[in-house]
């Protein structure tokens, strides 16, 4: 087994333990439950204990871990057994079975559910749909029959009221191709009473939580269930309205998803509600003498519901219709009594018929469709068995009877396969087995079985005594003929006159006066637990129970008038019609007298034990921990019982009668192959048998074991503790040797990969680097031609390392392209191309339009054709500014309109000079105004469009406000040539010149700061200056 669980887990298989106790085998399984270890195997038993809570135990990763693994390669899980019976179906094509059993409440229907849920997640992985449908029927059909199966009791909330036996049909893929569903004994008189604390079957209250309001109006049904008899008991119990419309869902979705029509379904919640009304229907009698209905408007009701003639309804519930020795036909009128009996036994027969039609329903989906045993083989079959469990209550009826009967059939076939299996696999490997027919046991009824075991030509082995608990007698004290009780209870059935319960318990004091199995009051008068006419006593297997007779022969003879029969046969929904195909019968033929109800469910059991003993079995024993239902709390008096009765201490003796484990010898050399030297890591010897033997030899442990044809036979679980503490004492330096190896073989394989990667990485690299320069060379061959010199070439893009490579490049070809265009530009030009390029790097494309295109002549306060009137004037007044200030060179002059701080607008001019910006008085011969040191121009901002706004940022004075205008043309484009001369002369000083560009210009005068913005007006002559509060707009003339 795979060391998931250490000997803090206790015993992961019971056979294993050092003395087979009670008190040992209670504190392996108390030890397990307490760690979370809720699953433990006695051989391939799985014994179960049922946690009460959710625990990380299943799932798709759980599922993964046990698909295609042997029985004891992993921990014990109820995957585990599905796997066994899964690979034993499709290895040797036999058919097996996985009984699972167990008391109500002890987590037999969740364990079936995980089966069935294990089962679907291996199968089918080409997803064949008819494969899939199949699948989804199998795990839908589980909602549904809980549904209508289902009830709360004390013991459970989710309680099996009816047994279910599944087979799985596989074709020779091992895919699920079909199935079919036995139910066996509903119970169905808790349709009409339950016991306090329990309730009804879930159906009735799905629909009347979760059923719409117009369909319940439909229905005539209310949401409350106490406003019913047979759901006023459970009315207080119900879960919360939101979790019954969850379930009432979730059987709807899944009834479609198998198949079921809107119709059917329709049909199916009338016969319910026609069911709840048939309840709360009362009889009173006239003072005519005659019988009437209470409320006859539910006689409605349950007309309309089951679509049937009213008066015939009520004719069927006040009399009924006997046929007379000459056929003559008469109709009898009910007694109060008598009418509520065929009220109650015809609401019990409809339900029984509803959830037989339910189950005939899903069987007639699940069927193999278009299998033909001679072209697709024959079909293998896989059994689940959830059945209901040992019941004792305070009153035992008619029901437990039945299920406790049931119980012992089970028990008595789970010993006698469990000593063929064993026997079985003695005679398959070679190892005599002699065994000696059951005798009664010293201390109480049971049997002997005497097995000896031994392996020629090893040496004889002991004779072994195993002790256990044989019920074939009390199975024999049920249904033996003509005295078995369900005999006695026929022949009171079947006998005329009036008989009753009591005569039946008298005539049972009679045949089994000297039974030990059997007592009652009157054969053991001091017993004061009984009561005269009424108790009768049998020692089950299990422990013993106190029956009691009332009800036994009615409940037997299941009688149920013809008139009901026939009135439901007659019905016009025809899916009511189908479930009572022996309505059609005439009142006035003969038929054979029905089986009676004990002796269907004998004769059920009987064919149900025939099935199993025919497929190879696989046992789930479940186990309740507590009678209160609480996690994680385990009753050890409650457990100790069950333990008994399921006999899983016998189980143990028979298990370990010859030999406690039994392995292949190819798994037992896997395991404890690293505890040899002849054996690890290879053995050299001649067979897998011979190198156990050498194993063995060296732990000097080779006579307590014998040798099979295939397996290793092993009589101690000591001999198994010594090989598992010599195995757990290697395992931890096995480990680090392979973790040594493993690591240094990766790191290998990681340099190899490494070496090779980078060297293909060099190759590449020097193939791209190859190439790119190669391409470079031919596509810059034609880049000396003048006048583009590769201006239209385009460059490819290089690969990642190049990179850093070709923006060099980019950057000494533009540099070689620039000084090839620059050799041919005139040195007069030079001047101006630089205050070009100076201009198109402060702009940095924000502004569009910056007058690049056209001569720069700078001065154009100098030039006759910009300024014809005054031009000399102005070149006086320059000449005597030179001589005074000593200014080398005029970057550049213009005439502008300028707003002050006074908000005032006049017309001046603009001098810029290498040392000054002078603002000069044209209308007085241009007298300067204003010199404001070169030095202190900090910054200039401009606007991105084509007007001439520009404002000069000034160090420690107001900035300066100026429209450049009255220009040669017309608003001639000249701020770029501004921006462009200052720019290039600050950057020949040295010192930084800010160039901003934005609509909305910041400016500071006497320490205020103001905007100044431009609107485009078609209408203006020329531009000028508004003037507001805080702001200044420059009102410029748009074409």
């Amino acid at each position: 087994m795979e060391d998931e669980e250490g000997a803090e887990y206790g015993k992961a298989d019971f056979v294993l333990l050092d003395q087979v106790t009670m008190e040992d085998f209670m504190e392996n399984l108390k030890l397990r439950f307490q760690k979370g270890r809720i699953y433990t195997y006695i051989g391939e038993v799985l014994v179960s204990v049922n946690p009460y809570q959710e625990l990380p135990l299943y799932g798709p990763e759980a599922i993964a871990r046990y698909q295609g693994r042997e029985l004891y390669e992993r921990p014990p899980h109820l995957y585990a057994v599905a796997n066994a019976a899964y690979r034993a179906m499709k290895r040797r094509a036999r058919d097996t079975c996985i009984v699972i059993s167990g008391e109500s409440g002890a987590g037999k229907t969740e364990a079936s559910k995980h089966i069935m849920q294990y089962i679907a997640a291996v199968t089918n992985p080409s997803q064949r749909a008819e494969v899939e449908r199949v699948k989804d029927v199998l795990l839908r059909s589980t909602c549904v029959l809980e549904a209508f199966g289902n009830a709360r009791t004390n013991r459970n909330h989710n309680s099996s009221r009816f047994g279910k036996y599944m087979d799985i049909n596989f074709d020779f893929k091992g895919d699920p191709v079909g199935g079919h569903i036995h139910s066996y004994l509903l119970e169905k008189s808790r349709v009409l009473k339950q016991h306090v604390g329990e309730r009804n079957f879930h159906a009735f209250y799905q629909v009347l939580r979760g059923c719409e309001d117009a369909e319940l109006q439909d229905l005539h049904l209310q949401r409350n269930p106490a406003l019913y008899s047979f759901t006023r008991q459970g009315a207080g119990l119900s879960a919360s309205e939101s979790e019954e419309r969850s379930h009432h869902r979730a059987v709807m979705e899944a009834m479609q998803v198998i198949g079921f029509s809107a119709e059917e379904m329709g049909s199916v919640h009338r016969i319910l509600a026609a069911i709840l009304h048939l309840g709360n229907i009362e009889f009173v009698e006239t003072e005519e003498g005659h019988l009437a209905v209470a409320e006859e408007v539910l006689v409605d009701h349950v007309a309309e519901l089951t679509a049937t003639p009213r008066e015939q309804v009520l004719r069927c519930l006040l009399s009924r219709t006997v046929a007379s020795g000459g056929r003559e036909v008469i109709e009898k009128g009910h007694t109060v009594a008598e009418a509520s009996y065929a009220r109650d036994a015809g609401a019990k027969a409809v339900y029984q018929r509803l959830f037989e039609w339910v189950v005939n329903r899903i069987n007639s989906v699940m069927e193999p469709r278009g299998r033909d045993a001679r072209r697709d083989g024959k079909d293998t079959v896989i059994g689940v068995l959830d059945i209901y469990g040992f019941e004792v209550f305070p009153v035992n009826s008619f029901e437990q009877f039945c299920i406790n009967y049931c119980n012992e059939k089970l028990q008595q076939l789970f010993i006698q396969l469990i000593l063929k299996q064993e026997q079985e696999e003695y005679e398959r490997e070679g190892i005599a087995w002699q065994s000696v027919s059951a005798r009664p046991c010293a201390l109480r009824p049971g049997g002997v079985v005497w097995a000896r075991a031994r392996s020629p030509p090893a040496r004889p082995t002991s004779l072994s005594q195993v002790e256990f608990f044989n019920n074939a007698t009390i199975v024999d004290l049920v249904e033996r003929p003509h005295r078995g009780v369900l005999a006695v209870l026929d022949e009171a059935c079947c006998s005329a006159g009036t008989i009753t319960d009591r005569i039946f318990l008298q005539s049972l004091d009679t045949h089994h006066r000297h039974h030990p199995h059997y007592t009652s009051r009157q054969l053991c008068p001091t017993d004061k637990t009984m009561e005269f006419g009424r108790d009768f006593r049998i020692r089950h297997y299990a422990g013993d129970v106190t029956y009691s007779v009332l009800g036994f022969i009615d409940k037997n003879r299941d009688a149920l008038f013809q008139d009901f029969k026939r009135l439901l046969y007659n019905s016009s929904d025809p899916t009511l019609r189908a479930m009572w195909p022996d309505g059609q019968q005439d009142i006035t033929e003969v038929t054979k007298r029905p089986l009676t109800a004990g002796t269907l469910f004998k004769n059920s059991m009987v064919a149900l034990v025939d099935n199993l003993a025919s497929k190879e079995p696989f046992y789930v024993r479940c186990i309740k921990p507590n009678q209160d239902k609480a996690a994680a709390r385990l009753d050890e008096a409650h457990c100790r019982h069950q333990v008994a009765y399921l006999g899983l201490l016998e189980n143990v003796r028979v298990r370990r009668a010859g030999f406690a484990s039994r392995q292949p010898y190819p798994r037992f050399l896997l395991r404890y192959k690293m505890t040899c030297e002849y054996t690890w890591p290879n053995h050299l010897l001649g067979s897998d048998r011979e190198a156990v033997g050498a194993l063995l030899e060296q732990h000097g442990l080779q006579g307590d074991v014998a040798f099979g044809r295939s397996k290793l036979f092993i009589r101690s679980p000591r001999t198994l503790v010594t090989l598992e503490q010599s195995r757990a004492r290697l395992v931890p330096i096995i480990v680090l040797l392979l973790q040594k190896a493993w690591r240094g073989t990766l790191a290998r394989w990681r340099c190899r990969r490494l070496r090779a990667a980078y060297t293909i990485m060099r190759c590449y690299r020097r193939h791209k680097v190859r190439a790119h320069l190669v391409e470079l060379h031919q596509r810059f061959q034609a880049a000396r031609q003048p006048p583009l010199f590769g201006r239209d070439l385009a460059w490819p893009p290089p690969p990642a390392v190049l990179q850093p490579f070709q923006d060099a490049c980019r950057a000494l070809f533009c540099r070689w392209r620039a000084r090839q265009l620059v050799k041919n530009i005139p040195p007069s030009d030079m001047a101006q191309i630089k205050a070009k390029v100076a201009a198109m790097g402060a702009l940095q494309e924000l502004r569009p339009d910056w007058g690049c295109r056209r001569a720069w002549l700078r001065d154009y306060l100098s030039s006759a054709a910009d300024n014809p009137a005054a031009s000399s004037l102005f070149a006086q007044r320059l000449k005597s500014l030179r001589d005074k200030d000593g200014f080398g060179a005029v970057l550049f002059s213009s005439h502008v309109r300028k707003v002050n701080r006074f908000n005032k607008r006049r017309d001046r001019a603009l001098l810029l000079t290498d040392r000054h910006v002078y603002k000069l008085e044209p209308g007085r011969q241009y007298r300067v105004m204003r010199a404001v040191p070169l030095d202190l121009v900090t910054g200039l901002s401009v606007t991105s469009g084509r007007d001439q706004l520009v404002v000069l940022h000034l160090k420690g004075q107001d900035d300066l406000v100026v429209c450049l205008h009255r220009s040669r043309p017309p608003l001639d484009n000249r701020v770029g040539e501004l921006v462009g001369v200052l720019a290039g002369h600050c950057q020949g000083e040295g010192r930084p010149l800010e160039v901003r560009v934005s609509d909305c210009i910041p400016l500071s005068q006497r320490g205020a700061r103001r905007l100044v913005s431009v609107e485009p007006r078609p209408e203006q002559p020329e531009p000028d200056f508004r003037c507001s509060r805080g702001s200044y707009t420059l009102l410029w003339p748009s074409s």
